[in-house]
């Protein structure tokens, strides 16, 4: 399975300082996803016609069943990347926008400041998460339990989590389901 990482930033592209979210990213799904799985890496700046070439590139070309967005998800005037999620997107999913401010609005009061989005663009789950790698972690902790669900009902891979960093949820039909036909 291929995921893609997508680190928004015109800072850290620019050299202004090191990029900590692909980082976060990376340490994030070693310790929780069980599955076999590459990263499919990019650092780009606050360009929303770059982010949504990237975005389609990595859906469309690149395989990527998931593809986690960092950065680029508040109210400044440079903050695109869900407008670049959206536009890209062929299914708005709010439900991830509306938890991945819900968690976050657990450890910060300005996390009603996000703009997060989840979207589906084929076979791919698109998420935003913020940018810090504390608030990356916090917020994968708090919704990841559904990811791997959702990539297989859009026709993705199973997904299997290391159950004692993050249990996926299945319904029982679907559990028994996989049970009884293992994927290929």
């Amino acid at each position: 399975m291929k995921i893609g990482l997508v680190s928004v930033s015109d800072r850290a592209t620019s050299g202004g300082y090191e990029d900590r979210g692909l980082p976060a990213l990376q340490a994030w799904l070693s310790n929780a996803v069980a599955s076999a799985w590459s990263a499919e890496t990019r650092l780009i700046p606050d360009e929303q016609d770059l982010i949504e070439k990237t975005l389609i590139e990595l859906c469309d070309d690149g395989g990527c069943s998931l593809v986690l967005t960092t950065g680029g998800t508040g109210p400044a005037l440079r903050d695109v990347t869900p407008e670049a999620t959206l536009a890209v997107a062929h299914k708005v999913m709010p439900g991830f926008g509306e938890e991945m401010r819900r968690v976050s609005l657990k450890y910060v009061p300005t996390a009603i400041l996000s703009r997060q989005v989840g979207v589906v663009r084929g076979k791919t789950l698109i998420l935003n998460l913020p940018g810090q790698p504390k608030a990356i972690k916090e917020t994968l902790d708090g919704i990841f339990a559904a990811v791997p669900y959702c990539i297989e009902l859009i026709g993705g891979p199973r997904i299997e989590t290391h159950e004692s960093v993050i249990q996926a949820f299945r319904p029982k039909s679907a559990t028994n389901s996989a049970s009884k036909h293992p994927p290929q």
